[in-house]
């Protein structure tokens, strides 16, 4: 039993303009001269054309059963369907049974599509034979009625329209699922991203904070006093940021990092929790977006993390934030040189790939690289305002 689990809100609005033409022609047809007997069999044909998109191959073998069984009681009646249009069917019934062709071959998988069609056209067809001859009780002896072979042309081209009906509208919504599962697949890559940038930036920079005051307690252990608390907020810090992280994924507002505060102090704040030697240059005379202060606070982050991971005898480092030409320019410079071991904690080479996707994703130019004096430089020109 298969079922596409369309709600019933979802059906109407689909289906109310093919619900109101069958309608339609079954009123016209009562308001003729028309057989009574017909009536219940075609209605049930018609509410199962408007039904099938729940179940479109159940709704073709129902509509088949009830096609013969209504063709059965009017030919025990002698009471010949009043006006035929194809075969023995009026012109609701073929209506009905083209817009089932049409459903169940957009929807049911093709073998089953095909069966259905198969039963419902040898229904169809066989409704000539069984039902009384309409032509023959109600238009004079020299008239036959319609000749068998515009028989045959009129029902290929009627099932030539449902046939390429039902096959354009299954063709769009292929095309249609393969663009959603594009857009899904683009929106998961991209948070995943977000996310990879988050960890390697927040997170990192401060468990790389712990272990390098907990390797300098190690090697001068009357250190240890002033290495510990700095270790405890540390390690509060990155737990709030877990948090804040774990409150994304859970679909919580403020998803997007932004300033606590002032610029200026943040900035300030993360150079001083970094443990660093630092020539900080603050320079804002206009206010920066706290979305856009987010991504700077991260750019200088990971830029202290990578000085003191891998530059080796670093006297200090120069951090510049300053605002001029409507660009918030950060500079991260050090005169160190490349470590020769392994820096703390490895490098996964992905800080700067993080930094560089950041500062595109909003607009902004970025550059590093070795100074021509010795050390590391890190470039970034964010817009203010885009």
């Amino acid at each position: 039993m298969d079922s596409t689990h369309v709600g019933w809100r979802a059906l109407l609005r689909r289906q109310w303009p093919l619900a109101c033409a069958l309608l339609f022609l079954l009123v016209v047809e009562q308001l003729g001269d028309a057989n009574r007997w017909q009536l219940p069999g075609t209605a049930v044909v018609c509410a199962l054309a408007v039904l099938a998109p729940r179940r479109p191959f159940d709704a073709a073998l129902t509509a088949a059963t009830a096609i013969a069984a209504s063709s059965v009681v009017l030919r025990v009646l002698d009471a010949a369907p009043k006006v035929p249009l194809m075969s023995g069917l009026v012109i609701s019934e073929t209506a009905a049974v083209m817009a089932i062709i049409a459903v169940v071959v957009r929807q049911a998988p093709l073998v089953r599509a095909a069966i259905a069609v198969t039963v419902l056209l040898v229904v169809a067809a066989g409704t000539q034979a069984v039902r009384p001859d309409y032509w023959s009780q109600y238009w004079p002896d020299t008239y036959e009625g319609p000749g068998g072979w515009q028989q045959v042309v009129g029902g290929t081209v009627l099932l030539a329209l449902s046939l390429g009906t039902g096959l354009y509208f299954r063709a769009r919504d292929r095309e249609r699922a393969t663009a959603v599962r594009a857009e899904v697949a683009a929106a998961q890559h991209a948070e995943r991203m977000a996310l990879a940038r988050e960890l390697h930036d927040v997170i990192a920079h401060y468990v790389t904070g712990m272990v390098v005051h907990a390797q300098a307690a190690q090697a001068v252990p009357a250190a240890a006093g002033e290495a510990l608390p700095i270790i405890v907020r540390s390690g509060n810090e990155a737990l709030t940021e877990m948090r804040r992280l774990v409150g994304t994924l859970r679909g919580a507002e403020g998803d997007a990092p932004t300033v606590a505060g002032d610029l200026a102090d943040d900035v300030r704040g993360v150079v001083e929790r970094s443990g660093q030697r630092v020539r900080l240059h603050v320079d804002l005379p206009v206010p920066v977006p706290p979305s856009l202060g987010g991504s700077v606070l991260r750019l200088v982050q990971e830029s202290l993390t990578n000085a003191r991971k891998h530059a080796e005898g670093a006297s200090a480092v120069d951090v510049s934030v300053s605002v001029s030409d409507g660009l918030v320019h950060v500079r991260v410079a050090d005169d160190g040189r490349a470590q020769r071991a392994a820096p703390v904690g490895g490098s996964g080479g992905y800080g700067l790939v993080g930094m560089r996707e950041r500062v595109e994703l909003l607009g902004g130019q970025f550059s590093a690289g070795a100074r021509p004096g010795g050390g590391w430089e890190v470039r970034a020109a964010l817009p203010v305002a885009r």
